[in-house]
């Protein structure tokens, strides 16, 4: 083979996704025109102030605006406010930041300009809830919310329905200015009425179906919120609704195009990579499951495909969280594949978020190679327990083989590299 180190090539592959989503590399060729009147810049995401850069850096006209982002996401602007704020628990912070942006873009006219910068992290960043509801029920719901297992649809779908500007009521209180919506997309199938929630978008669901998946996945939620969805009071604004304003959405970089780019590194180590999604969703333990018995027939029969190779694969899992542990589906997804594999020679695999934080830990993910279980046993770790308590950060942890980034100012959601030798001889 022409690689020497597959974990170095992993890594660098990782790397390349997450280059490949850079908002300075993407948002520029998506600008839209100078309007007649203002530019109002505004946004939420983990990659919106590094959108907001970007903006000030090929913008030569006047602009202003407000964008709220992740604690240590911050990236240095003038002429763009740059707020930070909690995820994935949303805090006080982001709430100011939600009602500010909308008294911002109101009493605009039709030759205003609305520059939305959107990216994954926005549902917690503006955690502006209906009148009724607190910031304390946000918080409590977001928690049950992410320990369910709920996919990122059906939370955000829930969230759209008690929120004063999400599900289009921040493009509504735009009108009649123009919206144009610069998308980097965190969701499987780059819907943007999942891409924080959809602020700016009309949304086809509604309150029944918010109900519907509270019930399915066991979650009380307060009196009043449950009053608001009963009642239809928490329905959002649908395609056609003459409240909302003109609206044009860019993606500016997708999952997809991050695998990509981490194909091109493969391909240039003399491997034949193969995306297999790009928006793949499910128990994080079970895909895990599945995708260790492709590996193996890759391995062991040449099929449906032959070793070498690459198996890429992005999307967003879920992790049901019914132990202690910390969670983290990247990591929950590699302790289960590695159960699965039970050290298999010339296996190795890269699971991490592109946002650099998987779960609410500031580590990516995390490296599995065939010598993984063996180490972890030398140290008296049992892989099965800590899979069962959720355990997968402490796991990849006392290993050494946790991957941290530091804040990557982007996020397209998760990456998944399989690394498959021909002729393993062993961990390497």
């Amino acid at each position: 083979m022409n690689f020497a180190d597959p974990r170095a090539l992993l890594r660098t592959m990782f790397d390349a996704a997450i280059a490949a989503a850079q908002p300075a590399l993407c948002v520029p060729r998506h600008l839209p025109a100078a309007p007649k009147g203002r530019l109002v810049v505004i946004g939420a995401g983990k990659a919106s102030a590094a959108m907001a850069r970007a903006v000030e850096d090929n913008w030569c006209g006047p602009l202003s605006g407000l964008v709220v982002t992740r604690y240590g996401y911050a990236v240095p602007c003038k002429r763009i406010e740059i707020v930070e704020a909690a995820h994935p628990v949303p805090d006080a912070a982001g709430e100011t930041a939600a009602r500010r942006i909308l008294d911002l873009v109101r009493g605009l006219t039709q030759d205003d300009l609305v520059l939305c910068l959107i990216s994954g992290g926005g549902s917690s960043l503006l955690p502006l809830a209906l009148p009724g509801l607190t910031l304390g029920d946000k918080q409590a719901l977001s928690r049950a919310l992410l320990a369910s297992g709920a996919s990122i649809s059906e939370m955000n779908c829930v969230r759209r329905h008690l929120s004063a500007i999400k599900g289009g009521r921040l493009a509504a209180a735009c009108h009649p200015a123009r919206v144009v919506n610069l998308l980097l997309s965190d969701v499987p199938g780059d819907d943007p009425i999942d891409i924080a929630s959809g602020p700016t978008v009309p949304d086809p669901s509604t309150c029944a179906d918010a109900l519907n998946i509270l019930r399915r996945h066991g979650l009380d939620i307060p009196p009043r919120a449950l009053a608001l969805l009963e009642s239809g009071e928490g329905e959002t604004l649908k395609p056609g609704d003459a409240r909302l304003p003109r609206i044009e959405n860019r993606f500016i970089a997708t999952p997809q195009m991050a695998l990509e780019a981490a194909a091109a590194v493969a391909r240039g180590a003399g491997l034949q990579p193969y995306i297999l999604g790009d928006a793949i969703e499910g128990e994080a333990r079970d895909f895990a499951k599945a995708m260790a018995g492709i590996a193996l027939q890759v391995a062991r029969r040449g099929q449906p495909v032959p070793a070498p190779c690459v198996l890429l694969s992005g999307g967003e899992t879920t992790v049901t969280v019914r132990g202690q542990g910390r969670g983290g589906r990247n990591v929950e997804f590699l302790l289960s594949l590695g159960i699965a594999l039970n050290g298999e020679p010339g296996i190795h695999a890269l699971a991490g978020d592109t946002d650099g934080v998987d779960g609410q830990d500031e580590i990516a993910g995390a490296l599995l190679a065939p010598d993984t279980l063996a180490r972890a046993w030398a140290q008296g770790l049992r892989p099965r327990e800590r899979l069962d308590d959720n355990d997968g950060h402490g796991f990849f942890e006392a290993l050494g083989d946790s991957v941290v980034t530091g804040p990557t100012l982007t996020n397209v959601n998760d990456f998944r590299a399989i690394v498959i030798d021909d002729h393993p001889t062993g961990d390497k």
